[in-house]
């Protein structure tokens, strides 16, 4: 079953896969772009002076068509940050991604592009590269055996490419969000809550490390078409539905209790037979068949008993 499900996850992000991979960019140095805009600017400015100056016309023209170079030159310097991406469109065609941090000018025709910035950041024309968490809200699902349940994860997530994450998916932020509850939804349905045996088969409350694999690696697997990358991905909160939360604690305080009984008892009879084979042994007391049942019954009375031995003072004989 859950190699079937893989699979049809595949297909259908093979459905709606783009062609868009990432494209680094290696635009001009911003120092040396800024130098050469005060270049063009003073020859602007000197040019309109001397046309005035000396009537030549000519001169006077290409002065003043240079300060509308200028002004969209200036459209291009971009300052990127440590963790930062900007993603560049010319024209509605993908032109690349500015990665490294510093000082640059660009393209002033492109267009810095992020449909999906993420909320609270106030660079919002830039993709962050940052590793991000995400909590959603409590889900009330069924596990294996149809138990609902209450489950929440917490996801340590980034961008890897830029590319996908703009331009595949409408909203890359949304997006995790959605296929992230799909993936505990489904990875619930696959164990049960507990296990009743200290057998090899996994749960949800006993195997942590194993469901916390699996579900990064699913929630991996639907969130490669945006570019995205799973770091981490756990169960932060796991119980049963208030519906049946009191009878499922009756049950386990009930199996622990077994559990306790059957310790004491198992301790009882291997302590009861080291009294009998210690008597045996030193020849300190010789017990017949039926001295030895009521030694026996004696003994594990006062091994399993909740309450303390109360000493009884024997004047006869057993007989």
């Amino acid at each position: 079953m859950e190699k079937e499900n893989k699979n049809l996850n595949s297909e259908a992000m093979a459905k709606v896969k783009g062609d868009y991979t990432e494209k680094i960019l290696k635009p001009l140095n911003g120092y040396i772009g800024l130098l050469l805009f005060l270049v063009i600017a003073a020859g602007s400015t000197a040019m309109i002076v001397l046309g005035h100056m000396h009537s030549l016309v000519a001169v006077f023209v290409i002065g003043y068509l240079l300060i509308p170079v200028c002004i969209v030159m200036a459209g291009g310097f971009a300052v990127v940050s440590p963790n930062e991406a900007l993603v560049l469109v010319l024209f509605g065609k993908y032109s690349g991604t500015i990665k490294q941090e510093g000082f640059y000018l660009y393209n002033p025709l492109c267009k810095k592009f992020n449909p999906a910035a993420v909320p609270n950041m106030a660079r919002r024309n830039y993709v962050s590269l940052k590793a991000m968490t995400l909590n959603n809200d409590k889900q009330k699902v069924n596990d294996a055996e149809g138990n609902p349940i209450e489950i929440g994860v917490v996801v340590i997530w980034r961008i890897k490419d830029t590319a996908k994450a703009v331009f595949n998916v409408d909203n890359y932020v949304n997006f995790i969000s959605i296929q992230s509850d799909a993936a505990i939804r489904n990875i619930a349905r696959q164990y049960p809550y507990d296990i009743s045996d200290d057998g090899d088969e996994k749960s949800l409350r006993g195997s942590a490390q194993e469901i916390a694999q699996t579900l990064c690696e699913e929630l991996q697997q639907r969130v490669e078409i945006a570019g995205i990358e799973v770091v981490e991905a756990r169960i932060a909160h796991l119980a049963y539905a208030q519906e049946i939360a009191a009878a499922m604690l009756q049950r386990q305080q009930a199996k622990a209790v077994v559990d306790a009984r059957t310790t004491i008892v198992e301790g009882a009879v291997g302590m009861v037979e080291l009294a009998l084979e210690k008597l045996s042994s030193t020849g300190l007391v010789e017990l017949d068949d039926e001295r030895k049942a009521q030694m026996v019954s004696n003994l594990m009375v006062v091994l399993c008993a909740n309450k303390d031995a109360q000493p009884v003072v024997n004047s006869g004989s057993l007989y």
